[in-house]
């Protein structure tokens, strides 16, 4: 794709401006932002980050869950031509010390009291960072350490900025190119330091558009960013295919809130490793052994059906008169609450990926009708390198190579990717 997630930005503000963007859980009420509300925003951190001194190529560590400010100074940065590094919110602060050093941070921006008390902990470590912003004020108030202010603070200051010099922002967004880095990404670095993986903004739309063509995703999917905005699967279901779409993503209120968030939220597209859906089964099965001898029959007999023909229905094979029959009841006794009740009643779309996921659990999912495919991909390829199509997903595999990759098999048995 010829453009840039800030360009992006003010392409989704002109052409709709009302249309909601992002949405935040605070006190258990959801909170929406427009995409002009979020372009505003954007345009007053990369002020006050400019004001701050953050220097085009420089790179800026964000630290936090998924958050709508996170969000928006990830692209403020990337408006200013600089480069966010998203770190994991639960390393210790240890853990953090190869990145910051390495990627030669002056700025970060964190989400809260905890990420701060990290940073500091480790700040004689890395004497070069100069400016900490936190977004929750929370229990901040007394400190007074060199350089930590408050992101309210930065976008006051950038606000001012922004009123005096009002062309400055869309001057700044012209500048910055698809060939320029947009993000960089530290691996897990299971055989010795983790590795930071430069993407540019080409690299991450391509592939995020290559997926979204892939699964016919438009603005009006919904989406729950709850997994660490570190990890590169997020960040393109959240964040690079977020912008090559337009459609909203909600981000829930505490990691503690997520099931109660999906059943509010309903997505339409999905995304979870294994653990999340056998987590998910297991408390149905706990629930299904407690609930009254009627109730467990219906639902055993209900589920044998499924099982017999729910995966055939949903990759659209043909099925006979009485078996459909049977299976609506079903659908109308047992599979629609069970879709309801976890929250994917209208989930067109889910995909699970990380790991090999058990046949018994994958099955179970489709057999309820939900479209629960796999995908293969890394964080050097920007995620996408196989996907499953709707009528073809299987458990033992991964799917098929998407719009620019090409896939071999070496001689010894390595499969080489190139995308």
């Amino acid at each position: 794709m010829n453009t840039t997630f800030p360009q992006l930005l003010l392409q989704h503000a002109a052409e709709r401006p009302t249309a909601a963007a992002l949405r935040e859980k605070e006190y258990g009420i959801w909170q929406s932002h427009s995409w002009a509300g979020l372009a505003r925003l954007v345009e007053h951190v990369a002020a006050g980050l400019h004001q701050a001194g953050l220097q085009r190529n420089e790179h800026m560590v964000v630290i936090g869950a998924n958050r709508p400010r996170l969000y928006a100074t990830m692209l403020a940065a990337q408006s200013l031509g600089a480069i966010p590094i998203p770190l994991y919110q639960d390393a210790v602060g240890a853990e953090c010390i190869f990145p910051l050093n390495n990627a030669d941070v002056r700025f970060c921006v964190v989400e809260d009291q905890e990420q701060v008390d990290k940073l500091l902990e480790i700040r004689e470590q890395c004497p070069q960072i100069s400016h900490i912003y936190f977004d929750n004020p929370r229990g901040l108030r007394k400190y007074a350490e060199e350089g930590l202010d408050s992101l309210d603070a930065l976008i006051a200051a950038g606000t001012s900025f922004a009123t005096q010099n009002p062309t400055w922002f869309k001057t700044e967004v012209a500048k910055v190119q698809p060939g320029d880095v947009a993000a960089m990404f530290f691996t897990s670095g299971t055989t010795g330091n983790p590795k930071g993986v430069v993407h540019t903004h080409s690299t991450l739309l391509d592939r995020a558009s290559a997926g979204a063509e892939f699964d016919k995703l438009t603005h009006s999917e919904e989406v729950l960013a709850y997994l660490p905005p570190a990890w590169i699967g997020q960040n393109i279901f959240s964040y690079a295919q977020w912008l090559a779409c337009g459609y909203v993503v909600n981000c829930p209120e505490s990691a503690s809130t997520v099931t109660i968030d999906l059943k509010e939220v309903g997505p339409t597209y999905y995304f979870a490793p294994p653990r999340i859906f056998e987590g998910l089964l297991t408390s149905v099965m706990i629930r299904m052994e407690d609930a009254g001898t009627l109730k467990r029959k219906m639902f055993h007999a209900c589920m044998a059906v499924a099982q017999r023909v729910g995966p055939a229905l949903m990759d659209g094979e043909p099925v006979g008169l009485l078996d459909r029959i049977q299976y609506a009841v079903g659908n109308l006794l047992v599979y629609g609450p069970l879709r309801n009740n976890l929250g994917f009643s209208r989930v067109r779309v889910a995909y699970t990926a990380g790991e090999a996921i058990g046949p018994d659990l994958f099955t179970f999912y489709r057999s309820i009708g939900v479209n629960l495919k796999q995908l293969y991909g890394s964080t050097e390829t920007a995620v996408f390198v196989c996907l499953q199509p709707d009528n073809q997903a299987r458990a033992d595999t991964v799917g098929i190579p998407i719009r620019g990759v090409e896939i071999k098999v070496a001689a010894n048995g390595e499969i080489l990717v190139k995308s």
